[in-house]
């Protein structure tokens, strides 16, 4: 029996203009886009200020012929750092811009798929509510569609922990060291359930958290962020969409469910061993439920 040949994988940086200056985005993609007989899926990481490092199952997809393109947002992981930017420069519309350049830099903005997590649903959704016209399927997993709705579920889910952790939780970004540790008590019952979590995501989370991390994008939009909904322009979503969330989600079913009641062809499923990442603890399910979903 032959082996089948392994997934090629490129990575580099692609320039973004943007209010006059020049930045890079840093990305990486799985499969080829040459020759390719599938259309591509464009995969936004969550945060804001994550990076794409744990994203890397929705690589398995390139195994069946769709190029998987994944890619550091402006300001984390192996993009442009810019902590000196006044908390103004940040804002959505900056990462839809960044978005837009992506699709553009890679001639494939008049076909493609788009999926995003949690705060990469907010990307993804503020681009798709504008009909671009080369979108063709939109993922929304482990996302929100009304900050509130968030902040909601998070103190429900806190309030199940010790009042150390509760502690540790409010005391947010101005005790970055018990923030952190409580951060991280909280996403092994809510994040990811994996026992030990794959390093890819705690990478991801030290790039942001962790001592060296760069927390200006996360402490920048929190502002913007906090009174943002997208419930009521939904309807404008035209295309296909798959909702996903997980048993033991952050994004609780009423978090996630707007985006089912308001999308006109929208399709939900909830995994039920999950929690925020059911891409890495139901991987070979997930996986087949959204490729199956992108062949529609």
């Amino acid at each position: 029996m032959m082996t089948p040949p392994a997934t090629p994988v490129t990575t580099g940086t692609i320039p973004f203009t943007h209010g006059g200056e020049t930045f890079e985005t840093f990305y990486k993609l799985f499969g080829t886009l040459e020759g390719r007989t599938r259309r591509p899926l464009v995969v936004l990481h969550g945060g804001p200020g994550l990076v794409h490092d744990y994203l890397a199952p929705f690589g398995d997809l390139a195994a069946a012929g769709v190029p998987v393109l994944l890619y550091d947002q402006l300001g984390n992981g192996r993009s442009t750092h810019l902590r000196g930017k006044p908390a103004a420069f940040w804002s959505i519309a900056l990462f839809v811009a960044e978005l837009r350049n992506v699709l553009a830099h890679f001639g494939v903005a008049g076909d493609f798929d788009l999926a995003g997590h949690s705060w990469g649903g907010i990307v993804a959704a503020e681009l798709a509510v504008a009909r671009p016209a080369g979108l063709r399927h939109l993922v929304l997993t482990d996302s929100l569609a009304a900050f509130a709705l968030w902040m909601q579920s998070n103190m429900q889910l806190m309030a199940t922990f010790p009042e150390d952790v509760q502690k540790g939780l409010m005391a947010g970004m101005a005790q970055p060291k018990e923030y952190y540790d409580a951060l991280r008590v909280f996403h092994r019952s809510y994040g990811c359930t994996l026992d030990p979590p794959p390093q890819e995501y705690i990478y991801t989370l030290d790039a942001v958290f962790g001592e060296g991390g760069d927390a200006t994008v996360a402490s920048a939009l929190l502002p913007e962020l906090m009174p943002w909904t997208i419930v009521d322009r939904l309807h404008n979503i035209a295309v296909p969409t798959l909702v996903i969330n997980g048993a033991k989600d952050i994004a609780q079913d009423f978090v996630v469910a707007p985006f089912f009641q308001n999308i006109p062809k929208a399709k939900w499923i909830t995994f039920a061993n999950s929690s925020h990442t059911p891409f890495w603890e139901e991987r070979d399910l997930y996986m087949k439920r959204v490729g199956d979903f992108l062949e529609l």
